[in-house]
């Protein structure tokens, strides 16, 4: 795919940052954990965007160079190139208090396809075409590979999504409506205005980057005449219905793979099953609650979760 110049320019903008000592110590924990195999480390979600990452759950992404070395265990490398990422719990002291940490890890090589249109699901280039930040890189090789693929995941993000739009549009609705296909496409039910307030969050960020990568996109996108940032498109008929056919298959695909994540998630750290219902209860709005007794059998509990949690609606 190619990736235009002032995109990958505004991709490098929006990932600088200083990580606060709060952040460090994490960051710290991180590195000594995986000895020296860490290429880079991405913080994203409600933390970043708030700047409140010492009262909530910090979102971070480790980007690994091989899984077999990061590992003690085959098994837990064999789940992670199966089905990942691999999600892990962290919680350090910090001045009387603790920061807490939720970390994925992904192989950079993967993460670089997972932003790509190699990759189907919306899953990383649905998440990864909102800003982050760039906590850690190891190199100077580690953090243009890593703008690249976050560059990627903008063009795919919005290749995916232009043919359901109409004709015109504004960067607001491009960015509304996509994130709503990506969030339906995981194990999501957040209110409906959540996207809006995504991309009003960062406005300016969301419309640089709309604007940089439209020269580039499959299909004519010019900048419209009129208030806002609106673009005009012209996509044939044919196009505009294997994109909805390919949104419909992801959602169904997404809420799969979300309750075999959170199976995986339950047995990968310690408090998987709390922090399993602390998601669920997040994403959904549905509260749920485990017996004891199931808390020692975490893939039947998953299952008695799922049924429940279906039953209230929690699954849409």
């Amino acid at each position: 795919m190619q990736i235009p110049s002032p995109l990958l320019s505004a991709v490098r903008q929006r990932i600088r940052m200083v990580p606060s000592p709060a952040m460090s110590r994490l960051i710290e924990a991180i590195l000594v954990r995986f000895r020296g195999h860490v290429q880079a480390i991405l913080f994203y979600g409600s933390c970043r965007r708030t700047g409140s990452e010492h009262e909530g759950l910090v979102d971070l992404y480790v980007l690994v160079d091989d899984y077999r070395a990061v590992y003690s265990g085959p098994m837990t490398a064999a789940m992670n190139r199966l089905l990942p990422p691999n999600v892990f719990y962290l919680e350090r002291p910090w001045e009387g208090r603790r920061i807490r940490a939720k970390y994925a890890v992904l192989t950079l090589a993967e993460f670089g396809r997972g932003t790509s249109p190699r990759w189907f699901h919306s899953y990383l280039w649905g998440r990864f075409s909102q800003p982050a930040g760039l906590a850690y890189a190891r190199d100077p090789a580690s953090e243009a590979a890593v703008s690249e693929a976050l560059a990627c995941a903008v063009m795919t993000f919005i290749t995916r999504v232009l043919p359901c739009l109409p004709a015109s549009f504004s960067s607001r609705e491009l960015w509304r409506c996509g994130l709503n296909l990506s969030y339906r496409a995981e194990l999501r039910s957040e209110r409906a205005d959540v996207q809006v307030r995504l991309y009003d969050a960062a406005p300016e960020d969301f419309d640089a980057v709309t604007r940089a990568a439209a020269p580039a996109l499959p299909w004519p996108v010019i900048l419209a005449e009129g208030g806002g940032v609106r673009f005009r498109a012209d996509i044939p008929g044919l196009a505009r219905r294997w994109c909805r056919a390919g949104w419909h298959l992801r959602i169904v695909q997404g809420k799969v793979l979300s309750v075999l994540r959170l199976v995986k998630g339950m047995v990968t750290f310690s408090g998987g099953v709390d922090y399993a219902l602390w998601k669920i209860e997040r994403h959904t709005g549905v509260t749920a609650a485990v017996a004891p007794r199931l808390r020692r059998f975490p893939l039947l509990a998953v299952g008695v979760l799922a049924w429940r949690i279906y039953r209230r609606g929690g699954f849409r």
